[in-house]
C-alpha cells in the first residue's frame, strides 16, 4: 500500500517533535556487524544501539 504525501508529512511531523537525532560513524564493515547481531537478538539496529547505550549508561553509574 502506498502512503500519501499528508501520512509521510504527518510522520516527519511526529518524529520531528518526538525524537532526536544523533548520528554515529562507524568503521567501514561494522555496520554489518551490528546489523547482524541486531538481527539475532530480534531487534532492529536502532533498538540494538538505543539499548547498548542504555545498559552502558545504567552500568556506569551504578559504580
Amino acid at each position: 500500500m502506498a502512503i500519501s504525501k499528508n501520512q509521510q508529512k504527518s510522520v516527519a511531523k511526529y518524529v520531528k517533535n518526538h525524537y532526536d537525532d544523533i548520528k554515529v560513524r562507524v568503521p567501514k564493515g561494522e555496520r554489518d556487524i551490528i546489523q547482524a547481531h541486531a538481527e539475532v537478538q530480534g531487534e532492529t539496529t536502532n533498538a540494538f544501539i538505543n539499548r547498548a547505550i542504555k545498559e552502558a549508561i545504567e552500568r556506569d553509574t551504578s559504580k
